[in-house]
C-alpha cells in the first residue's frame, strides 16, 4: 500500500509539472483531471493503509520499517499506522502428529519416533500434541523465531521429550501398565521447553506405541495363557459346584429314605392292612379274607382259587 501511494505522488507531481508546460487548454484540463484522480487515490489509500483487518482466532503484529512493535493488533477492525505492515499469526489451537501413516503426520512420509526403552528395547511411537500460540507473545516469536515455529520449537521439542522420558520405562510399561505415567512426563518435558517461546501446551495424546515383534508375540502368548488358566479356574469352580450339588442330593435322599424307614412301625402297617380290608369290603366281588397271624390280612380275590 504504501508504495502504491508513493507510485500515485510522483503521477500526481508529474502531471502536475506537464501542465503547467501544456499550453493547449485542452490538455492541461486532461492533465488536471489525471492529477486530482492521482491526489484522490492517495487519499483513498492512506485511508485504506490506516485500517487494518485482523480475522478471528488471529493476531496482528505490527512492523515499522522492519521493527516489530510490542503492541499486537485483536481480531476485528483496527486502526493503524498507514507506514505499518501487519503480519497475521494464528493463536487457535493447533495440532502435530508425528505418524507412520503416510502423510497423516507433519511430514509427507513416515514420520513416527524411534525410541529405546530402558531394558534396550526400540520403541516406534506415534503421538499428537494440541498447542497454540500466546497471543501477547506473538511479537517476540515472530523477532525471535519466525512464523515456522513448529518446525523449529515444536516438532525438534517431540522428538527430544520422547527419547528422554521414554529410556526411563521398560517397553512393556509404556505399551500398558505405565502409558497415562509416561504421557504425564512428556507433557512436563514439553512444558519446560515451550517455556518463554511463547507456545502454550494443551495436550499430549500417545496415540500409537509399536513393540517388536517379538515383543508383541511374547505379550500376545502371555494374555493367551492367562486367559486359558482363567479359562481352566472356572472349569474347576464348575466342577466343584456340580459335585457340591450332587452331594447335597444324595445327602437329601438318605435323609428322606431314613425319615421314611423311621416312620414306617407294625401300627402303621397294621392301619393300613385295616384300611385295605375295609375298601375291599366294599367290593361287590367274592372275596376271602386270611389273617396271617400277625394281625395283617391275607386277601385273595375269585382267581385265587
Amino acid at each position: 500500500m504504501i508504495a502504491l501511494i508513493i507510485f500515485l505522488l510522483i503521477v500526481a507531481l508529474v502531471v502536475n509539472q506537464l501542465k503547467k508546460n501544456v499550453a493547449n487548454t485542452a490538455t492541461a484540463k486532461l492533465f488536471g483531471v489525471i492529477r486530482n484522480a492521482a491526489f484522490i487515490g492517495i487519499i483513498v489509500a492512506a485511508l485504506l493503509s490506516s485500517v487494518a483487518q485482523v480475522g478471528p482466532g488471529e493476531v496482528g503484529v505490527q512492523l515499522l520499517f522492519g521493527s516489530v512493535q510490542d503492541k499486537t493488533l485483536p481480531s476485528g477492525l483496527n486502526i493503524v499506522n498507514p507506514l505499518v505492515n501487519v503480519e497475521y499469526m494464528d493463536i487457535k489451537t493447533q495440532a502435530y502428529t508425528m505418524s507412520s501413516i503416510q502423510d497423516e503426520g507433519g511430514q509427507k512420509n513416515d514420520d513416527a519416533i524411534s525410541t529405546l526403552s530402558s531394558d534396550g528395547l526400540t520403541l516406534r511411537l506415534d503421538l499428537t500434541i494440541w498447542y497454540r500460540l500466546s497471543e501477547t507473545d506473538a511479537p517476540q516469536v515472530y523477532r525471535t523465531i519466525g512464523t515456522d515455529y513448529s518446525e523449529k520449537i515444536v516438532r525438534p521439542a517431540i522428538r527430544t521429550a520422547l527419547r528422554d522420558v521414554s529410556v526411563g520405562y521398560a517397553a512393556t510399561d509404556i505399551y500398558s501398565t505405565k502409558r497415562e505415567d509416561f504421557v504425564v512426563n512428556v507433557t512436563k518435558n514439553l512444558e519446560d521447553a515451550f517455556n518463554g517461546r511463547g507456545i502454550i501446551l494443551e495436550r499430549v495424546l500417545l496415540r500409537n506405541v509399536e513393540l517388536p515383534e517379538k515383543v508383541r508375540a511374547a505379550i500376545d502368548e502371555k494374555i493367551a495363557s492367562e486367559q486359558r488358566a482363567q479359562q481352566m479356574v472356572y472349569v474347576l469352580q464348575k466342577e466343584k459346584q456340580e459335585a457340591e450339588r450332587k452331594r447335597v442330593e444324595a445327602q437329601g435322599i438318605a435323609d428322606y429314605n431314613r425319615i421314611v424307614s423311621q416312620s414306617i412301625t407294625d401300627q402303621v402297617l397294621q392301619l393300613k392292612g385295616i384300611e385295605a380290608t375295609l375298601e375291599l369290603g366294599k367290593s361287590n366281588n367274592s372275596k376271602m379274607v386270611i389273617m396271617n397271624g400277625k394281625n395283617m390280612p391275607l386277601i385273595f380275590g375269585p382267581s385265587g382259587f
